[in-house]
């Protein structure tokens, strides 16, 4: 396949997973760039829909709406019209052709590459994880530490692309470690394997600079030592590799950082911690925090270890945040230990990101954008840092950040979940719905081979879109997708209840009125008074022919509106009164409640749900709702 294609004012390039049009990039999925550069590379062929379905979701058991909606998306993008195609043409039942004249760069055209775009010609490098090779369980969290180590300083390095950890360790789960496997997999030039070695008070790393394509051997590594040497020999390692792989041209050399810890025991914890907290399982919250304490007692000056306590605090206040009132306490106690880490080390890239994502749940959404572009700035080659960057932001700033993570990170199913948020915002649904088809594919895909960092809430996202749509069916499938997946995650119980709420109205929608009841009432087992599922017993106890038990519920969720506001939830509860006002034929007050919740200046993103919430339904046929709808898609520009 050829380095890029260009057709009419657009370019796409294969190495840098980037879409541009006359020079500017576009937010869009690398699902999209898979699909327009495997029919690019084939202008004027009539491309069935099983080969597509084959090529962009190999191993993965999807249906032809997945590739509709990805058509669909490109087609958004492109400025397309499907009745009229200038790029992209339907042949009915049987697939695609690209239309458009294609033009690939020539050989020596790729000097000419625009300097935004010379990153695509780095070396591209995986780090595997090293083998145990004394088999010594004590010392088995090292075959992480180690790769982990290794793949910072590298990209600290310069002059290299290093794919990220989390995807080399889901690739190698996914075809195993053969070379050429990986190549595919991760499109990689070349992979750095190594060992491991204790004996007694001893250890040795080995480790080998492969070339991807021809599985030459580029460089070798070994160093010697005693274990409290062990940061002091994996420098050696990175050396060597930095050295062979030219990235020292530009005298960038990774230097020793405070960032780091010279005692071993801080280490380990450090590293057993984060491996249990990028599980995102919740019976693992406590032992990570533990780990990460234990690592900061053993040397306070591990910048590290506290932003890793921080992180681990967070999660534990994220359990909470569905609550009326959240655990505040939580999320202070979470902020301070990442603040004392910038104070230890003011130029790490990790501190400042953390601090973002936490920032932004505390409502400082300003800080939050500044601490992320910092985070940025001083590692611009982590797809974590674009991640937590695009959480702090909204409307097309989010979108270019989450472009950024994606082509760093291509199947991180909470980026096309923030990504949808943005479109709902701006009432494109049709567009959120593809971004959220693709999201729930790398959900199942991630929860079925238990990769790191598994995501939440797709299906029940997915299912409120379809829901708006006036497909109760087809939402209510969603939903129930949505409970049926791991429930042992940090956001399992959060997004299984607003799933239940789901199914509740999508019986409701459907006529089901008996069995509306039986959801809402097992959303508030879960969380037993949550504001929106109060409110959708209510209705739907009004729809049963029930006034007193419908009553209730909405005495119920009258107080938890106020403890809403107690706990600093304003937003929440204002949106749950227009809930309320709504069922009761109070349609003037619900707008006049939802006007004043999207004016809010300091947080713009307040109210993105508005467009597919289900009991707002009445409203949107009003001539007072447009301005509402127009406000949310301003401010989500």
């Amino acid at each position: 396949m050829a380095a890029s294609y260009s057709f009419g004012p657009f370019t796409v390039d294969a190495a840098s997973y980037r879409l541009t049009r006359a020079g500017a990039a576009l937010a869009v999925s690398p699902k999209v760039i898979d699909l327009l550069l495997y029919l690019a590379a084939r202008p004027t062929a009539l491309v069935s829909k099983e080969e597509l379905l084959a090529a962009l979701w190999p191993d993965v058991n999807v249906t032809d709406n997945a590739l509709t909606q990805a058509v669909s998306e490109l087609r958004q993008t492109l400025g397309d019209d499907p009745s009229q195609p200038i790029y992209v043409q339907t042949v009915a039942r049987r697939g695609y052709r690209f239309i458009a004249p294609v033009k690939a760069p020539a050989a020596g055209e790729a000097a000419a590459m625009p300097l935004e775009h010379a990153a695509s010609a780095r070396p591209v490098v995986a780090v595997l994880d090293f083998t145990n090779l004394s088999a010594d369980r004590e010392f088995g969290w090292l075959s992480s530490g180690i790769a982990e180590t290794v793949t910072n300083d590298l990209r600290v390095a310069g002059n290299l692309r290093i794919i990220d950890r989390m995807r080399v360790v889901e690739a190698v789960r996914h075809v195993g470690t053969d070379l050429a496997a990986l190549r595919h997999e991760l499109h990689i030039d070349r992979a750095v394997v190594g060992a491991f070695q204790r004996a007694g008070e001893r250890l040795r790393i080995t480790a080998r600079a492969v070339d991807a394509r021809s599985g030459e051997a580029l460089a070798d590594a070994k160093a010697d030592g005693h274990l409290e040497q062990i940061f002091d020999l994996q420098d050696r390692i990175v050396a060597r590799f930095v050295d062979a792989f030219g990235a020292a041209a530009s005298g960038c050399r990774p230097p020793r950082m405070n960032r780091e810890t010279s005692s071993l025991p801080a280490y380990q914890a450090f590293t057993e911690g984060r491996i249990r907290l990028e599980s995102l399982e919740a019976s693992a919250v406590s032992s990570a925090i533990a780990d990460f304490e234990r690592a900061v007692s053993l040397d306070p000056g591990y910048p590290l270890a506290h932003v890793g306590l921080g992180m681990a605090r967070f999660w534990e206040y994220e359990m909470s945040r569905a609550r009326n009132q959240p655990d505040a306490a939580l999320l202070a106690g979470a902020i301070n230990p990442v603040r004392r880490a910038i104070e230890l080390e003011g130029d790490l890239a990790e501190a400042h990101a953390t601090l973002a994502f936490l920032l932004v749940s505390a409502g400082r959404v300003a800080e939050a954008q500044s601490a992320a572009r910092r985070a940025v700035n001083l590692d611009p080659g982590y797809w974590g840092h674009h991640f937590r960057l695009a959480h702090a932001q909204w409307g097309e700033a989010r979108l270019r950040a989450l472009a950024r993570a994606l082509e760093l990170y291509p199947d991180f199913p909470w980026s096309q979940f923030e990504a949808a948020m943005v479109y709902i915002a701006r009432s494109a649904l049709d567009r959120a719905e593809s971004v959220l088809r693709e999201g729930t594919i790398a959900q199942d895909r991630a929860d079925h081979l238990h990769q790191r960092f598994p995501a939440k809430g797709l299906h029940w996202l997915l299912g409120m879109v379809r829901l708006a749509r006036g497909h109760p069916a087809e939402a209510k499938a969603e939903f129930e997708r949505e409970i049926t997946v791991s429930a042992t995650q940090v956001y399992a119980a959060e997004f299984a209840m607003n799933a239940y709420d789901g199914a509740g109205f999508a019986s409701l929608q459907g006529g089901d009125v008996a069995g509306a009841l039986p959801l809402f009432e097992r959303a508030l087992e879960l969380y037993p008074e949550h504001a929106r599922s109060l409110v959708g017993l209510g209705a739907a106890s009004l729809a049963n022919g029930e006034p007193h038990a419908a009553e209730r519920a909405f005495e119920r969720a009258s107080a938890a509106m106020t403890a809403l506001r107690r706990g600093g939830r304003g937003s929440e509860a204002t949106l749950a009164e227009a809930f309320l006002h709504t069922v009761h034929g109070r349609l003037g007050e619900a707008v006049g409640a939802l006007h004043a919740l999207v004016e809010q200046p300091d947080m713009p993103f307040t109210g993105w749900t508005i467009p597919v919430e289900p009991l707002l339904a009445p409203l949107r046929q009003l001539p007072a709702y447009q301005p509402i709808a127009l406000r949310l898609a301003e401010n989500a520009r």
